[in-house]
């Protein structure tokens, strides 16, 4: 069968590939409001106020941190439900600097990001799954988000209509592991040069699908 190719994909990048993979937060969907906001509407609500701009950079500091504690992990990067929970957990109390509060601040924005009401779809991620699939090559999706992926994914545009979605706490490894990459594969029963990941960051989007054999595209 002869695969159209997508006019807003170059012709070599999509050649032989199989498979598009879409990357979620900031490729498919973003956050709505933001991440600062949506910290700073919860914690309002138990009497702790911080600014937007402080939050985000508090936020930034303890994202960086959690990664790095990843990254030390033995294997590297290696995850699961409850770490995924824990994760989020430690940052949160990070930024509200474990303020009492901080637990019922994290279980507010807990159950928050995994509303479909708390995203919206990124225009030019949506528009190029809409143009991968019209041509005929199969799309999934594969992210480092937890367990409430799945069923935010029954509830909310583009990824309704996607059947092959991956979530990092499912498959046990978060980007940039090569066992992440690698389970996808496994999943899908493809090899590395017949995978496209398409995502919006450098290192963890772009340069981990090249290091495991993946061809990428970087979108934002």
């Amino acid at each position: 069968m002869t695969v159209a190719i997508p006019p807003s994909l170059p012709h070599d990048l999509v050649t032989g590939v199989d498979t598009v993979v879409f990357d979620v937060v900031g490729t498919l969907l973003e956050p709505a409001p933001s991440v600062s906001e949506a910290y700073k509407n919860s914690s309002e609500k138990f009497g702790v106020t911080l600014s937007s701009s402080e939050i985000s950079k508090r936020f930034s500091v303890a994202w960086e941190k959690q990664e790095s504690l990843d990254a030390q992990n033995t294997p590297a990067f290696s995850t699961s439900r409850s770490r995924e929970y824990e994760r989020w957990q430690q940052i949160v109390c990070d930024v509200f600097e474990d303020s009492l509060a901080a637990d019922k601040i994290f279980e507010d924005l807990w159950i928050h990001f995994g509303k479909s009401s708390s995203w919206r779809p990124v225009e030019q991620g949506c528009r190029l799954l809409e143009t991968v699939r019209e041509s005929g090559i199969d799309v999934a999706v594969a992210s480092n988000f937890d367990e409430r992926l799945l069923p935010l994914a029954k509830h909310i545009e583009p990824l309704i209509r996607i059947e092959k979605i991956f979530a990092s706490s499912e498959l046990g490894w978060r980007k940039p592991a090569p066992q992440f990459f690698q389970a996808v594969e496994s999943r899908l029963q493809k090899e590395p040069d017949q995978l496209l990941l398409v995502g919006d960051d450098p290192r963890l989007d772009i340069a981990a699908a090249n290091a495991a054999g993946w061809k990428s595209m970087r979108i934002g």
